[in-house]
Parts: C-alpha cells; sequence; structure tokens
C-alpha cells in the first residue's frame, strides 16, 4: 500500500478549521467536530485492513469514515437499503476484513459480527485508504465503484469559498450525491445537518432552519416533496441545487418562485464519471457550448444522444468482474440521453428507462415534463404497462394539488395537454390519481416494471 503525509479526510478536515461551532448532525445526535477530535483513537486492528461501515442512521456512518480513511486499505459505505441477501456476497466481493458500526443496518441484519465504531480519530492515517460506492442501479445487485479521496474531492474547489456554512442534504452520504455534501461541508470549514429516514419532511425542514442552515441539494423528487409539504418557509437557504434526475423547467421555476432571492442551481453527476457540470442561467438542460469546450470541469462527448464525462473524477474501476467504466480514451457512458434543441441540450431520460411503444420510444421523463405544466399537478409518475398489441403502453399516476378541482376534468385536459405536445405514441393510454409517488433512497422515483 502506498504510503502518504496525512492527506486523510480527518487530516484535510482539521487543516479547515476545527471552530467549536462546526458540527454534523442528524435527528437523533450531534457529533461536535472538536470534541471528535479529542477522542480515543486505539483500534489500530483496522490498519490495512478493509471495512465495511454498516449503521442505519448516517451520522455513526460519518464517524467511522472519519476516523477510518488514511487507516483502513480500504472503506465500504454501505447504504441501509443493501438487502440483506446480498450482504455475503458484497463482502466477498469487497474482500472484507472487518464491519463497523453500531450494531444496526444490513451487515445486523445478515448476523454478520461488528466492532464498534472509534470515537476519534486514529493515529498514523498515512494509507491511501480507497473508498468504495454502490451505483445507483436499480436491478440486481448494484455494482461498487472505487474512489479515492482526490477524486471525490476533485470538484469542492468549485463550491461556495465561505466559511461557516451549514450545509444540508436530502441525499444519503453513502452514496455519491450525499457523500459530495458532507466533503463540500467538512473541508469547506462549514458543518452539516443530515436527513434521516422516515422523518417527515415539514420536521427536517424545521429542524434545518432551527440550524441556520444556508445551502440545501437534493434531487428534483426531493424538491418537489418540499413544495408540497407547505413548510418550504421553514428554510431560508443561500444555495439551492438540484442533480440526480431530470431537472425540467418547471420545477426549476417553482424553486426560483418560492425562493426568489436564491440562484437555483441544477447539476449533472454520476458514481462513475463523478461531478460533470453545474447550470445556473435558470434554465432546463445544458448550453451546446458545453460540449467540447476547453476550461469545463469535465469533458463533454456527445455520442449517439448518450452523454458521456471524462475528468479526473473518474472513479478508477469498477470492483471485481463488473465490466469497463470508460471506454478506450477514458471517457465515461453516463446512460442518459440528450437531444439538442436550438442552441440547448435537453436530457429526455435514462437510457435503461425507456418503454417500447410497438418499437417506437418514449422516455418517461419527457412525458413527466410535459404534465407538470398542468397548474393542479403536483407530481407525475410515468411507467410502461404491459400490452398483448404493443408489448407495452404509455401509463401515468399524478398527485394532485390540494385545491384542484375533480379528477375526471383534470385528466381529460392532461390528455388533451399530452396530445398537443407529443406523438401519439407517447401519450399516456390511461391517467389515475394516486396520494403519492414512492421515491428510492437514492432520490429518484421508482417506476413500476412492465
Amino acid at each position: 500500500m502506498k504510503m502518504l503525509p496525512d492527506h486523510s479526510l480527518w487530516g484535510r478536515t482539521e487543516a479547515a478549521g476545527l471552530a467549536r461551532s462546526r458540527f454534523v448532525a442528524d435527528a437523533a445526535g450531534r457529533l461536535d467536530l472538536q470534541g471528535f477530535a479529542k477522542g480515543a483513537g486505539a483500534a489500530t486492528t483496522l490498519r490495512g485492513q478493509s471495512v465495511m461501515i454498516s449503521a442505519d442512521r448516517q451520522l455513526p456512518a460519518v464517524q467511522a469514515l472519519l476516523a477510518l480513511d488514511g487507516v483502513a486499505r480500504r472503506v465500504l459505505l454501505c447504504p441501509p437499503d443493501l438487502r440483506p441477501d446480498d450482504v455475503e456476497a458484497v463482502m466477498a466481493e469487497a474482500n472484507v476484513d472487518a464491519v463497523v458500526g453500531d450494531g444496526t443496518g444490513p451487515a445486523a441484519r445478515a448476523g454478520m459480527p461488528m466492532q464498534p465504531i472509534p470515537a476519534g480519530p486514529q493515529p498514523g492515517r498515512t494509507n491511501a485508504t480507497e473508498w468504495l460506492l454502490f451505483t445507483s442501479g436499480t436491478t440486481g445487485r448494484p455494482k461498487l465503484v472505487v474512489h479515492s479521496l482526490a477524486s471525490l474531492a476533485g470538484p469542492l474547489q468549485e463550491g461556495p469559498a465561505a466559511t461557516d456554512l451549514v450545509w444540508s442534504t436530502f441525499y444519503d452520504v453513502r452514496r455519491y450525491g450525499g457523500l459530495q455534501i458532507l466533503l463540500r461541508a467538512l473541508l469547506g470549514g462549514g458543518s452539516l445537518v443530515l436527513s434521516q429516514s422516515g422523518e417527515k419532511m415539514g420536521e427536517f425542514l424545521h429542524r434545518a432552519g432551527q440550524a441556520g442552515v444556508t445551502h440545501l441539494l437534493g434531487t428534483p423528487s426531493h424538491w418537489r416533496l418540499v413544495l408540497m409539504s407547505g413548510a418550504a418557509d421553514q428554510v431560508t437557504p443561500q444555495y439551492v441545487r438540484l442533480s440526480g434526475e431530470v431537472a425540467d423547467q418547471v420545477i426549476l421555476d417553482k424553486l426560483a418562485a418560492a425562493f426568489p432571492q436564491v440562484a437555483i442551481v441544477h447539476a449533472f453527476a454520476s458514481t462513475e464519471a463523478g461531478v460533470g457540470f453545474e447550470v445556473k442561467d435558470g434554465l432546463a438542460g445544458f448550453p451546446v457550448s458545453y460540449v467540447g469546450a476547453a476550461g469545463m470541469a469535465a469533458e463533454i462527448r456527445i455520442v449517439d444522444g448518450s452523454l458521456r464525462l471524462r475528468s479526473s473524477r473518474t472513479g478508477s474501476r469498477y470492483l471485481g468482474d463488473r465490466g469497463t467504466l470508460a471506454d478506450a480514451d477514458g471517457f465515461v457512458d453516463t446512460g442518459d440521453v440528450v437531444e439538442r434543441v436550438g442552441d440547448r441540450y435537453l436530457f429526455a431520460g435514462r437510457r435503461e428507462g425507456i418503454v417500447n411503444v410497438g418499437g417506437q420510444k418514449v422516455h418517461p421523463e419527457e412525458v413527466e415534463a410535459v404534465m407538470a405544466r398542468h397548474p393542479a399537478v403536483q407530481v407525475a409518475r410515468v411507467f410502461a404497462r404491459s400490452s398483448p398489441v404493443t408489448g407495452a403502453i404509455v401509463a401515468a399516476e399524478v398527485v394532485m394539488r390540494s385545491d384542484a378541482p375533480a379528477f375526471a376534468t383534470v385528466r381529460d385536459e392532461l390528455l388533451d395537454l399530452c396530445r398537443s405536445a407529443l406523438p401519439p405514441h407517447k401519450v399516456p393510454a390511461s391517467i389515475r390519481q394516486v396520494d403519492s409517488i414512492a421515491i428510492a433512497p437514492s432520490g429518484k422515483v421508482t417506476r413500476p416494471r412492465a
């Protein structure tokens, strides 16, 4: 293992300054960074080992990561939704030597022995620790992407330069999006307020507001839930960002109206390719000028309509025999399909999510964006439904605003809206009203399979 000076996460967090007020907190606890610096550090049996971090709450996982980066050979950040049946296979793939946690999480549910989380930073943080992150795939056991602190922290110089910020996110810090926010907070001299599974949106926003959150980030689906909660006024952020899903013009406009003094930013990133770019002009998609432009954080190519990225932020490889992460030129195929409209590329959706209607392709996100224009619709979900004639048809569900007119009227108006904006094969064959739409732990809308 290559030996390095103390450029570990904790070493860099210390270098950013440990003011008495700096903290990481969730609904059940608070990690004071000055206090953590004084904690005991005797768990040297983990030096050079491959360690899985398993806990249901995010805060214990943060503490374990701070203690072990630079000490362990490898850390596997295990999200709480990993199926217990997959734990043993994941541990074998990652050559896990030990599990660290608080007695909860997937490893505990799978009956694996567990060591306690160190109470403070470990001494001698000189290992170049590998960080293993799960992709957000929805079918089968997700792949593990190998990153380093250097590749994960690469984009952070582009964030706000001010210190003493209070960050917060709806993401889980054990996935790429949430981890980026954790690193921005720790390495930028700020604090972080974590969300908690099962916490009501209004309660979380109140807690974030009480903590003085200045920077709040999540997927478009998260932000739709914020607007639906009626509690958006509980927070007064200086910075609002969306990523992880297509940010259509409707959600961007609604956030601009809800937070009129704030620049609404949306970004593109993936676990494999890292952070690609940010868009700050308030418009959906991104300018054509980004493609092939010099000086961009990531090089961008469009190949057969698919967005591809190359940068120093890219993970080094998939762990095990799980395929090739990048092509021969170092570009990662993100699987996101874009279409050029004038001087802008608009996101059509995920290639893997295409609905095939009699041989004609439909991106659910495109149909959802049209339906979201209706003032009575809070959120829409589009998915495939089996058809004996065409193989699949387009189906839709909508959550209505509380002051919406009768659903029958809205349904007819939605169909008219879709017919005027979309070709016939993309118009939903059925639309039904639902009370809520499920969101995966990654913050993305879950779609029923045909």
